[in-house]
């Protein structure tokens, strides 16, 4: 079954690898971008991989007008859509005792990582419900499972993102749309640069997740898991 998938933060990590693995399989891919020059030369570049399978928009998480825009130009262009990936996510390590220079980090966890998948998820929602067997997968964290160390703003805002994924799974069951929230840990992507307590090859790949992710759109409505927590560490 091909597919017509809305991707955000497609421009490196783990939105990159699903993005790339998901115009491998055939689908057609919308993919909401922070610079769509970033993909100019690639193999996600419509140019090299056609207009009538890639399309390329300006996306911004923050910016309230974005989610709108995209989805409408993502109509126009394909003439509907059935699948929604939400990659797109900031990570800061603020702690409970912020300092004020720390406050406009909050701010920024909770409009990228919550109200962003929130309100592309609002502009996609009536469009979505036009197909039986829709697809939303949220790319959110073992930080929104359980909190470890202290990444209070981080953690926070990955809670209310997975509150978000089960209200979305309630509301779209009846109308087929099936929702998926993904929760790795350590993924060897620029956020985990700076972790020196695992070996990069020791973590998860962004290419296994796209292979999990594939896997996810293949799978009829009766059998998609809501949640995968995906563990390269020992937890308890």
């Amino acid at each position: 079954m091909m597919r017509t998938i809305l991707i955000s933060g497609a421009s490196r990590g783990i939105g990159r690898a699903i993005a790339e693995r998901m115009l491998a399989d055939g689908h057609r891919l919308s993919l909401g971008l922070r610079d769509p020059k970033c993909l100019i030369g690639s193999s996600l570049d419509p140019a090299i991989a056609g207009s009538e399978q890639v399309f390329l928009h300006p996306y911004e998480a923050q910016d309230v007008n974005a989610a709108e825009s995209w989805v409408s130009a993502s109509l126009a262009h394909f003439n509907g859509f059935d699948s929604l990936i939400h990659c797109a996510g900031i990570f800061h390590r603020t702690p409970i005792r912020f300092n004020d220079n720390q406050q406009h980090e909050i701010d920024q966890l909770w409009q990228v990582n919550v109200m962003g998948p929130w309100m592309l998820s609002r502009a996609a929602w009536s469009q979505l419900e036009c197909h039986a067997e829709a697809r939303i997968i949220v790319l959110v964290s073992m930080s929104g499972k359980r909190s470890k160390g202290r990444l209070a703003g981080y953690t926070v805002s990955k809670f209310a993102l997975m509150g978000l994924c089960q209200t979305m799974r309630n509301e779209g069951w009846e109308q087929g749309i099936r929702v998926t929230a993904i929760c790795p840990g350590w993924v060897n992507t620029d956020m985990a640069a700076r972790v020196k307590s695992l070996p990069k090859e020791a973590m998860t790949q962004p290419d296994d997740i796209a292979s999990l992710s594939s896997n996810l759109l293949q799978l009829p409505n009766s059998c998609v898991p809501f949640e995968l927590s995906i563990n390269c560490t020992h937890e308890i």
